[in-house]
């Protein structure tokens, strides 16, 4: 009884704090329609600043709660609102998940900035050391704190939005802004309220999750978005669905303490299993919540921004890679070897970047586990073949059947549910698949690639390999895109009901291009496990995956230029690091950065050199022919033919 009772009351406040995460998402979705992904960093930092007014300069719990809940947490989302939300109001629903993506590593590297990560700190429960006891179970205060605070929010919560005209207006400002703004309300003011809203209930639970574990910069953000999966429980819509979502959440993560070992051979091997990864249940409910709920359709085409850049044609692509496979070749003799490795760090990342290239930019597939895939081709390098051509072929063949196994239950979500969706496989495999496979903390040794006849043991030879490489899958990437099946990559990306109508076989052209950009990045994995000889868990986090996604954006989502450019960037941030702070992530702030400032630009910096290129092309091949004169001059030719 004692022991039931235990995962009773430990689900429900778990269930709880999810509650308060998942509801605040919900409300800032409600009236804005963006699905904030930073909402996690927000509570993380709000329960620093909590613990710098409490712990750091002593003031009094209720005042440093009041300064946190009441100022800094409203005044940090209305400013998030003002500087980021409000200019991108209308645009595609790809922006707004880049603009919060950056946001998310920005405000991870403003925490590592001003408390530097490896500090230890602890936040104390409300009413420390008290407790009630009911039947043989102890309840502390602070358990209880947390069950009467989630009630007494969604209590106000619906009060708000039922009795109030501020809160009638938060739901109309979404359905209509225009109608909202006829009848009085001010969306652009109703909005910024509901961030600020949003903020304090982040808040709220990081500072109530912040005593029941360390107060670490990662953990915090990560534990506060488990609390995504209930809000998609409630459709982004329903708070009430959110917050049983959240509870029947809560007693998930706290089931498997019920099945000990003693609970009965036949439930102990499962029991095992679930217990020793309770911490993937809110990510597996998100992936199960995604692919069952109908909460995905096909949306009609809509033209927004500037055009794609035009795709090189082959004898361009041709000329320009083998000038890069020269000079990589020329150089390479005369680098250092840790230059040596950077490059060839940059064009291995930038390879990872050519297959989002290939899946994102031209199909229009967000995908935030391409990292993953990069890992499971490690994997298999280092596992099977021994470093020959097979070892190659089995983590391209691994990693393309990961992507197919990604895809299938995910055919028809698209945008924010895809993202969703992968971001939770690629957490998942963190914590199930790389931390089991390479343990915690440990590594796996990968052979670099042996040919027949050619030894790439040499830094310089494998520098000089893996220029080709890249290039070679350069010139077959614009190939595709210059295709009929790259016309169908672009199609699906601009509509995805048109192609249905004109018969396109939306599920097979997904499938494939998320396989064989899968299969590009596990060849990337092979290579990089190639080069650094040993591979770890830590090479694989979901968060890096994020990192790429934005470095591209940033450098051309369509272009291989960009793909060229975000690898350099990604290879020089050890190089850059050593020469600030150790506490100065400079891949989160600067990438943060970059994002938020160019990550509005769909085409990014590759696409404005292929603008460049394309001015300069038109100035060399003359002034434009008159469109009227040209008729008249073909209509003289045929006369004068006798036609």
């Amino acid at each position: 009884m004692t022991f039931f009772l235990t995962f009773l009351v430990t689900g429900l406040v778990v269930g709880c704090i999810y509650a308060l995460t998942a509801t605040g998402l919900v409300v800032t979705y409600m009236t804005s329609g963006i699905f904030n992904f930073a909402h996690g960093a927000i509570g993380m930092i709000a329960a620093f600043i909590y613990w710098q007014f409490a712990i750091g300069w002593g003031w009094p719990v209720p005042v440093a709660l009041f300064a946190t809940l009441f100022v800094a947490a409203p005044l940090m989302g209305a400013v998030i609102e003002r500087l980021l939300i409000r200019p991108i109001r209308g645009a595609s629903v790809d922006l707004a998940i880049v603009i919060t993506l950056a946001l998310l590593l920005l405000l991870i590297g403003v925490a590592n900035v001003i408390w530097k990560g490896t500090a230890v700190r602890i936040v104390p429960p409300f009413f420390a050391g008290h407790s009630v006891r009911i039947s043989t179970l102890s309840v502390t205060y602070h358990q209880i704190v947390v069950v009467v605070v989630a009630i007494a929010v969604a209590v106000a919560l619906k009060l708000l939005f039922s009795q109030t005209r501020i809160g009638i207006a938060m739901r109309g400002v979404v359905d209509d802004p225009d109608l909202a703004a006829m009848a009085g309300a001010s969306p652009a003011r109703v909005q910024q309220l509901s961030w600020a809203l949003g903020a304090s209930l982040a808040g709220l639970a990081g500072i109530l999750l912040a005593p029941l574990v360390n107060l670490d910069i990662l953990t915090l953000t990560l534990l506060v978005i488990n609390g995504y999966a209930a809000a998609l429980v409630g459709r982004l819509r329903s708070l009430p669905l959110t917050a049983a979502g959240a509870i029947a959440l809560g007693l998930m993560v706290n089931a498997a303490k019920i099945y000990g070992p003693d609970a009965g051979r036949i439930w102990h091997p499962l029991a095992g299993f679930i217990r020793d990864n309770q911490s993937v249940i809110p990510m597996a409910f998100l992936f199960v919540m995604l692919v069952t709920l109908p909460s995905a359709r096909l949306r009609s085409g809509s033209l927004i921004g500037p055009p794609a850049p035009r795709a090189a044609g082959l004898r361009s692509s041709v000329a320009w890679g083998a000038a890069l496979v020269v000079v990589v070749a020329v150089a390479a003799p005369h680098l250092s070897s840790s230059n040596v490795v950077t490059s060839s760090k940059a064009l291995i990342f930038a390879l990872t970047l050519l297959s989002l290239v290939l899946l994102t930019g031209y199909g229009g597939q967000v995908s935030l586990c391409q990292l993953t895939f990069v890992g499971l081709g490690s994997y298999a390098m280092g596992t099977w073949g021994g470093g020959s051509l097979l070892s190659v072929l089995a983590a391209v063949a691994l990693s393309a059947a990961a992507g197919a196994a990604v895809a299938l239950p995910t055919l028809r979500l698209r945008g924010l549910y895809l993202a969703l969706a992968t971001f939770a496989f690629a957490s998942a495999a963190d914590l199930v698949f790389f931390n089991r496979v390479f343990g915690a903390g440990g590594s796996l040794d990968v052979p670099r690639l042996h040919l027949p006849g050619v030894s790439f043991k040499s830094g310089e030879a494998y520098l000089v390999l893996l220029a080709v490489v890249f290039v070679a899958c350069s010139v077959l990437v614009l190939a595709i895109r210059r295709g009929r099946y790259g016309r169908q990559l672009a199609a699906l990306n601009d509509s995805p009901a048109a192609c249905a109508t004109l018969g396109v076989n939306i599920n097979i052209t997904k499938l494939a291009v998320f396989a064989v950009s899968a299969g590009m990045a596990g060849f990337a994995g092979a290579l990089f496990g190639g080069l650094r000889g040993q591979v770890g868990p830590n090479d694989f986090v979901a968060l890096a995956s994020l990192t790429m996604l934005l470095l591209l954006r940033v450098g051309g989502i369509n272009t291989v230029t960009g793909a060229l450019f975000g690898g350099v960037v990604l290879a020089s941030f050890p190089t850059l690091q050593e020469h600030v702070p150790s506490n100065w992530p400079l891949s989160y702030l600067l990438t943060g950065i970059a994002a938020v400032s160019i990550g509005r630009d769909p085409n990014g910096i590759g696409g404005r050199i292929a603008d460049a290129a394309e001015r300069l092309r038109a100035r060399r091949s003359g002034p434009p022919v008159n469109p009227a004169a040209a008729t008249a001059l073909d209509y003289e030719e045929v006369r004068l033919v006798g036609v």
